[in-house]
Parts: structure tokens; C-alpha cells; sequence
């Protein structure tokens, strides 16, 4: 059994404001270690549904936080960026199910640190005309690899947009948001005994596969700057729908990969504070 995890930040036990989850942060050091505490609390769950193989990756912000004397020595980390499939590199259609550890709602929603990709740089996306976040867009490109997403940990909020996206995810939520930097944390044994618990019986027996999706989607992106939205349409295939909107066309995961370039465009473009 090949089991994928991907691990954001913003969704794990305890933090709940930007200096525990940016490198400048006063508190991210203890941040990093309460992220590898629960990856290792769903690695350890996936080993006893039979998992023989757990890749891990690195997800968050610069993808350098998890140190691997951390992680569960049964796992192997996927560490660092560039990484052309971003929050989704190394996960190919030979896993058996997906995992997404520490996620957090999109750009609008009152959850925890919400935001989609960029901060306050991208303000909304749709699929196919449905608002999606990072949540749907991870879920999506693993269905068109015909992946499960088998659990995902966060906020309460985050966890709703998951389980509203697809019913079959198991979520688990540890903590339970007041407000974008405020909540109600579950205490730590209780929550990463869940996390460990849920991925656990998720994978016994695993989730079905879903039927892989070849159809092209729509990926529609509203950006704050104006001056993004006129320089992405120089890209093969993409096209403005108004001053600050961009959209293109195409088959998942090709479409989420051409999206991380639209990143890269915006990035060199702006310098916009993640949670400002």
C-alpha cells in the first residue's frame, strides 16, 4: 500500500497566527515541531492500516519546515522548491490514497489563517465555475489521477469546504476557528490520537479509486493585481476575462502544474505579506 501525504501548515494542531507558521515567526520553530507531531501521528496511523511505503511532502510557504530527524523514520520527505507540482510534487497515480495533513479554507472563508495559495495576492478561484481553494484544486488534480483523498486535517472550516467538496473525505478537525487568527484548540494528545485514529480506519479497507478524469476543466483565477492579470494572457493558452481575471482550459494534472507558473509570474510581480 502506497500512501501520499501532504502537509500544509497553516491547518495544524495549535497555530493560529502568521508568527507560527512564517520563518520570521517568534513562535515557528515550535510551529515546525507541532506540524511534524501530527504528520507523524498520520504516518503512523497508515502503517497500521498496512501501509508499506508513506512519501511526505512538504507543502508549506518555503517547503523547508518539516526537518527529517523529525519525521517518522518509516516515511520519506520530499523537501524544498522550485518543485513544478508544487503542494502536490511526487504524487502519481501509483498511490493508493492521498492524505492532506495541516490544510487550511480558501481566500474569503472565516477560517484560520484562510487564504488560497498566495495570500491576499489571489482572490478567488473557480473550477469550473465551483469556488475552490487549495482543498478542491489538491482533491481534483488527485482524482484525475484517479487518487483518493482518503483524510484531511485542519480547522472546522477547512474541514467542512473538504467533506462539502467530496463527501468520502474523513476529516478531522483540531482545532475550531473564532475568527482568521483565533480558535478553539483541541487538546494535542486528544487531536493527534484522532489524526492517527481516522487515517487508520480511512485505509481499512482503502477507499475506492475514483474513475480518472481525462475531460478538460476550467481554471478561472481573480487576482489583486491588475498588472498580473495583463502579463499571464502572454502565456500559451491562457486569456483575461476582465482587468484583474485569467483563465485557461486543459486536462488536470497538467492544468495545476501551469498554474504553479502562474505563481511564479505573480511572485517576481508582487510582494505581497501572506497575512496582512
Amino acid at each position: 500500500m502506497r500512501i501520499y501525504l501532504s502537509v500544509d501548515m497553516e491547518g495544524i494542531t495549535g497555530l493560529v497566527d502568521r508568527d507560527d507558521v512564517q520563518p520570521d515567526g517568534r513562535d515557528y520553530e515550535r510551529g515546525r515541531s507541532m506540524m511534524a507531531q501530527d504528520v507523524n501521528a498520520a504516518v503512523r496511523g497508515a502503517l497500521a492500516a498496512g501501509a508499506t511505503d508513506v512519501l511526505v511532502n512538504d507543502a508549506h510557504g518555503p517547503m523547508r519546515n518539516l526537518l527529517p530527524e523529525s519525521l517518522h523514520p518509516a516515511a520519506r520527505l520530499v523537501r524544498g522548491k522550485p518543485k513544478q507540482m508544487g503542494m502536490l510534487e511526487g504524487l502519481t497515480a501509483s498511490h493508493d490514497a492521498m492524505i492532506c495533513v495541516g490544510y487550511h479554507s480558501r481566500a474569503g472563508a472565516l477560517g484560520v489563517l484562510s487564504h488560497s495559495f498566495m495570500g491576499h495576492e489571489i482572490e478567488d478561484i473557480w473550477l469550473d465555475g465551483s469556488p475552490v481553494g487549495e482543498i478542491g484544486l489538491a482533491q481534483a488534480t488527485a482524482a484525475a489521477l484517479g487518487v483518493p483523498v482518503a483524510v484531511l486535517t485542519g480547522d472546522d472550516v477547512a474541514c467542512a469546504e473538504a467533506t462539502s467538496w467530496d463527501d468520502r473525505i474523513a476529516a478531522v478537525p483540531v482545532k475550531y476557528a473564532h475568527d482568521r487568527f483565533a480558535a478553539e484548540l483541541r487538546p494535542e494528545a486528544e487531536a493527534r490520537q484522532a489524526i492517527e485514529d481516522t487515517v487508520a480506519a480511512a485505509l481499512t479497507p482503502l477507499p475506492l479509486r475514483p474513475a480518472a478524469i481525462a475531460d478538460d476543466v476550467t481554471l478561472t483565477v481573480r487576482w489583486q493585481s491588475s498588472s498580473v492579470a495583463a502579463t499571464l494572457p502572454g502565456i500559451p493558452g491562457v486569456t483575461a476575462t476582465d482587468s484583474r481575471t485569467v483563465q485557461a482550459s486543459g486536462q488536470l494534472p497538467y492544468l495545476y502544474r501551469q498554474f504553479g507558473i502562474w505563481m511564479r509570474v505573480a511572485t517576481s510581480m508582487t510582494n505581497q505579506p501572506p497575512y496582512c
